[in-house]
């Protein structure tokens, strides 16, 4: 299968390299998210069975300044690679994110649910759906939270950072979500390809993310208990870390929908996290 996958080197597209090492990898190098359709110009030159997109705009804060930006990598260029695929007739792999929501209640959120960002990432990431929707391509879009792996800059190598020269930390203990290992999701990103192949109803969005639930806090315990760190952790609430985004304080992802459509559990994020701390430099 010829598969192009849009991210050279971020969490996601680096787990996908390890997956799919056949597969045809592009960089900001030879694809540039700010540039919507030379990005699809790109998919149309390669003509592939499917597209991964693993690029994105992640820089959280930064949006808050830079929304045209933003809105341009999440969302109009994923709407453009989105039409070239509908043209193409292949599949369409997308990741968006739990900012979608507003972050209210505690249940896990459901795909159907209503959505309304907090932040101009949300917005922007949310903007990136609605066109890949609207591109009429056969498609699954997959919001997830809390991406974790032993590349780039992510939770654990920031923990593990500051665990080794600190006692104590305080940490974020009122937004709740799950972390969810990269690798877990380039793996449901590749099974999806082949779902979709064989039976394009299953187009549409869901959810996914590691289990169980937990809080920031509780995560950064388990980092310091699997790395053998006694770094203690002081719960905090989210006010003590003022940031120009605001976060939601309920991350947590009902993923029932894509268990049921792609035969994909949820992943304990503390098998993945064990993976992890074992590819790290010592």
């Amino acid at each position: 299968m010829s598969l192009l996958v849009f991210g050279k080197t971020g969490q996601l597209a680096s787990e996908l390299q390890r997956l799919a090492p056949d597969a045809i990898f592009l960089g900001r190098a030879q694809a540039d998210q700010r540039k919507p359709q030379s990005c699809a110009a790109q998919v149309l030159a390669h003509d592939p069975a499917a597209v991964i997109n693993a690029a994105a705009w992640t820089d959280v804060d930064g949006a808050e300044t830079q929304e045209a930006a933003a809105t341009l990598v999440n969302g109009d260029t994923p709407g453009e690679l989105a039409k070239a695929c509908a043209e193409l007739g292949i599949p369409f792999i997308h990741v968006s994110t739990d900012y979608v929501f507003d972050g209210s209640g505690k249940k896990p959120w459901h795909p159907t649910e209503k959505t309304a960002p907090l932040n101009v990432y949300g917005r922007s990431k949310l903007a990136g759906e609605e066109a890949v929707f609207a591109s009429g391509a056969v498609h699954a879009i997959f919001r997830t939270s809390w991406v974790v792996s032993s590349h780039g800059k992510n939770f654990v190598k920031t923990m593990l950072s500051l665990g080794a020269t600190r006692d104590k930390l305080t940490v974020v203990a009122d937004q709740h979500g799950a972390p969810t290992p990269a690798r877990d999701l380039a793996a449901l990103c590749l099974q999806a390809v082949e779902v979709l192949k064989s039976d394009p109803t299953k187009s549409g969005t869901y959810h996914f993310a590691g289990q169980p639930d937990t809080t920031w806090a509780g995560f950064a315990r388990e980092i310091f208990a699997q790395a053998g760190l006694t770094t203690l952790v002081e719960d905090v609430p989210t006010s003590a870390f003022p940031r120009p985004a605001k976060r939601p304080s309920n991350s947590r992802l009902d993923c029932t929908t894509t268990e049921a459509a792609f035969g994909v559990k949820r992943p304990d994020w503390r098998i993945g996290l064990a993976e992890i701390l074992k590819e790290l430099p010592k």
